[in-house]
């Protein structure tokens, strides 16, 4: 094993192991070498390699036990969605599940919202709906874009969407960049995302799934055709 750089040293051996686990090289199930010979492999003191080991026991890839070791968990069967941005900066292949989830999850949202929006909700759908057409450039439009899921879902009134609503715009965040695309021109942003919303403020949730159906299968093949 390569001994690592001094500067950053916890994060670059937490991003080496992460990868090795997600990779398969630590199989789900397995236990890791021993603290001293692992640490003495990647040139870094227990300590250091204790701190990585912390960072990856919070983030559900790693479970210690006193006097046993430490153990690859399977998070493919325990793990829960806050693993996502770990796993879409690992491999873009999570990203086809990602948006398949997207569309099911967005349409049913935007059904809900339109039986349940209170008139406060509507206007606040109103506001950030304008945001997203005066947005000065693709960045912006993003940003003003994801604030108006975000008030879909709480327009629901479920709590559960809301968080749903959050897990998949924080896999969604740490690649944000490569997925401007659809958000580069803020007007036609606007022009795509303005459908849904009417619905939703017009009270018509089949009219509103049927119109957030077709807004993200366009942003999704204009997404991906960006990464491509």
């Amino acid at each position: 094993m390569e001994a690592l750089p001094r500067e950053t040293i916890v994060d670059v051996l937490e991003g080496r192991l992460r990868e090795d686990i997600l990779a398969g090289r630590h199989p789900a199930g397995s236990y890791l070498p021993p603290e001293r010979r692992l640490a003495d492999g990647y040139g870094v003191t227990r300590t250091t390699l204790k701190h990585a080991f912390g960072r990856l026991v919070q983030a559900g890839l790693l479970e210690t036990r006193h006097g046993v070791g430490t153990r690859v968990r399977d998070f493919t069967r325990l793990g829960g969605a806050d693993l996502l941005p770990m796993l879409v900066r690992h491999s873009p292949d999570w990203f086809g599940e990602i948006f398949e989830v997207r569309r099911g999850v967005g349409a049913l949202i935007a059904e809900r919202a339109a039986a349940r929006a209170t008139g406060g909700q509507q206007d606040e759908l109103r506001e950030l709906l304008d945001a997203v057409r005066t947005a000065e450039g693709g960045d912006a439009a993003q940003l003003a874009d994801i604030e108006v899921h975000r008030a879909l879902a709480r327009a629901t009134g479920n709590r559960v969407y809301v968080l749903l609503t959050n897990t998949l715009f924080n896999a969604y965040l740490p690649v944000r960049a490569a997925l401007v695309r659809p958000f580069t021109d803020p007007a036609a942003a606007h022009a795509r995302l303005e459908p849904v919303v009417a619905a939703v403020l017009a009270g018509d949730g089949g009219a509103a799934r049927r119109a957030a159906e077709a807004y993200l299968t366009a942003t999704e093949r204009i997404m991906l055709e960006g990464l491509a």
